[in-house]
Formats: C-alpha cells, structure tokens, sequence
C-alpha cells in the first residue's frame, strides 16, 4: 500500500490552497496515496464484505490525500486503527477533483469503509471527493451509548458541514454540489437529511432506505411477523427467506427493539409495537415525512428479504406525494433485487445486483442537477441477461 503518513506542515503544503485540518475533529490522520480506492488505499475490507456482487470491475488508481480521524465522543465501539473510539469518519480527496462532494453513512451497524466499494471506488474515479461517518456506534451492540438512531442524523450533518469547509481549504473553493448517497441505513440517513437539512445537499440517492414511521410500517412492525413464519415479504422471494432468517431478521429485530424500546423482556416473534407507547415515542424522534427538499432518486429491489418494498419504499414514495414533492423525486422498483447484492452470486438466475443500479441512478442525479429531467418512476424490468456492472432505469 503505496502510502505514507506526513505531518500537518506537510499537509498543508500538499494541499492545493491551504492545510488538511477537518474542524470540529478530535484526532485526524493525513495520508499522501497513490491511490484512494480499494485497489490499493486504506479501508477495511471485512466492513465492505457482501455488499456488492464479485463480478464488479476492480477500481482503477485515483492518487490524493486522505484523511483520517473522529470527532469528539464518548463512545468506544469502533476499533479502527486501535483508537476504540466512535465517530470515525473517513475523507478522501482526489488529485484531480471535479468540484463535488459526495458524502455517506455506513449500512447496517458496519463502519466508516462500509461504502468503499459500493460508493466511494466509483465516486472517486468520477473526481468527487468522498466522505463517510460510522454514525457515531457500531457494531450490534450499538444501542448501548441511548439516542444511537439520533446521534446517526446528528453525524452525517456534522460530518457534511466539516467535509465541505475542508474541501473549501484545501481546493481554494467551495464544493460546486454536494451529494447525499447510501444504502439501507445509509438510505434512510439520506432522506433524512434532504428532508431536514436540505440547505446542505444538492441532492442525494437513496438505495433501499429503512422507513421509520411512528405508525408503522417499520422494522417493529414486519420483522416479528416474519419471526413467527407469517409472511410479510413477497412470495417470489421465499428461496432467500432462510439466508434472511439465519442472517438478518431476529438479529436485526432484537438491536433495533433494544435501541428504540429497551424495556421489553419477552420473545422478539411476540413484540407488538402498537402497544409499546415507548417505542412509539422514540420512533417519533427518527420518523421520515416525505418532505424532502431537493431532488431525491430512490431505488429499491423488488425481492428485498430485510425491508419488504410494499411497506418501506412503496410507502415513502407515498409520503413524498403526499407532502407535495413529487417534482423533487423519482422511484425505481428494480425487478429481482434484494437487500443484499452477494446473493447475486449464489442465484444469478433470479436475481441481479442494485450496485450498478445505483450508478445509474447517480449519472441520473448529476444530469438532474445540470438541467436533464431523469426517467419517470417505474419499475424497472429484470432482463434476460444480466450484467453486474450495467443498469438501465429506462
């Protein structure tokens, strides 16, 4: 790995305008790299594991700086580079940089290099400078620190408004766009934000964002059904339903429950969320409304085993029309897409992977930005052959 570790001063005169220095950080960690990407930068592979399909294109070299670091914080879930310390954020700066800013939260309860793959390779070979947060706990005992769903919001905007000041020194100017994107919780980070801090972004995209509504539909809604063998997930998914099983739903429903209703002692299958005012109360705070205030490309896949299309997606799309922002966005319902774009792998037949959909997806973004409407919403037919590095929305 083709990098080594310099010093503010050598920061500051590597930069084009002025010194590597995030504002708020507590600790930050400057790089020179030949490269950024996963070919051959810092990251972690084991947080990236499974989130994209083996036959992705490896990345080529993208050389910049690279920064890093965490913000103050009490916390210590995070483990990365020895500091056992939450807040974590990663920032990468290419050489050759195209003006933008991309910036992301991590799925799931992975870390700050969940994206590297999916998001931050391309991203950077398209000269975006990139910035991710671990969203301030990690791991599946990230409900531990109280409020961990809260302080996820409260981390991607802080991550945003350093990102951008940092861009600002080290470019000489300011960020001509800066762009929300992420998966699953990632997803849902993004709606957030252009719903309540819009003045940051100039748009975002969304790949299968977690709904949290406090009258449901939510995660406390469908999992324990699913828990209890009743079906809540569409039919034509059921060969993935042991992977999800195994995998995602119990684990999943206990964390979330923990984070959002900590009282509860019985089983996970018998959780009634209706009758749980507390966690009522605590989704009230994370709640989504539609009332998203720039333009927003969402896509999910239609064989989803961890968040069923009919009641997350399907229901967003809803709550947007609802709250009279339909102008601001567009909804892709990518047939034979699931939660997990490993599963590609095992059932190339049946499935096909949302990475390159979400590319697609982006480029529609950039052009939406630059004045060219996207595609309508629709469902986006699986074809006859797929291709884990092509996607057409339409």
């Amino acid at each position: 790995m083709f990098l080594v570790n310099i010093t503010p001063a050598q920061a500051e005169q590597a930069g084009r305008c002025g010194p590597v220095r995030v504002p708020g950080a507590e600790h930050q960690e400057v790089r020179r790299a030949v490269d950024l990407t996963t070919a051959g930068g810092v990251t972690d592979p084991a947080d990236w594991a499974g989130l994209t399909p083996a036959g992705l294109p490896a990345p080529t070299a993208v050389p910049g700086t690279q920064v890093d670091g965490y913000f103050p914080d009490d916390s210590t879930s995070n483990t990365n580079h020895g500091w056992n310390h939450d807040s974590q954020f990663v920032i990468r700066l290419p050489a050759r940089w195209n003006g933008g800013l991309v910036v992301s939260g991590s799925p799931g309860v992975r870390e700050q290099y969940a994206n590297d793959r999916a998001i931050s390779d391309w991203v950077l070979q398209r000269g975006y400078a990139f910035a991710a947060t671990d969203k301030g706990n990690t791991g599946v005992g990230f409900y531990a620190g109280g409020d961990a769903i809260v302080e996820w919001n409260q981390r991607v905007t802080q991550l945003t408004r350093a990102a951008k000041a940092l861009v600002r020194e080290h470019y000489c100017r300011p960020a001509s766009r800066t762009i929300a994107t992420g998966l699953s919780n990632g997803g849902y980070l993004v709606r957030w934000q252009l719903e309540n801090h819009p003045e940051l972004y100039d748009g975002g995209v969304d790949w299968e964002g977690v709904l949290w509504r406090e009258d449901g539909p939510n995660l406390l809604t469908f999992l324990p059904p699913a828990l209890r063998g009743e079906p809540v997930f569409p039919a034509a998914s059921e060969f993935l339903w042991p992977f999800y099983r195994q995998h995602y739903w119990e684990l999943t429903q206990r964390i979330y429950r923990e984070a959002l209703d900590p009282d509860y002692e019985g089983a996970e299958a018998d959780y009634d969320y209706a009758s749980r005012p507390a966690a009522r109360r605590a989704v009230r705070e994370i709640a989504l409304t539609g009332r998203i205030g720039k333009p927003l490309l969402t896509l999910h896949g239609t064989l989803d085993g961890l968040l069923p299309i009919d009641q997350d997606s399907d229901v967003y799309a809803e709550m947007v029309r609802k709250a009279g922002r339909d102008r601001l966005f567009r909804y892709y319902r990518v047939e034979g897409g699931t939660h997990v774009d490993s599963l590609y792998d095992a059932f190339p037949d049946r499935l096909r992977p949302l990475t390159p959909c979400h590319r697609t997806a982006f480029a529609a973004l950039e052009r939406w930005l630059g004045g060219e409407r996207p595609p309508a919403s629709a469902t986006v037919d699986r074809p006859d052959t797929v291709s884990p590095t092509e996607c057409s929305l339409g």
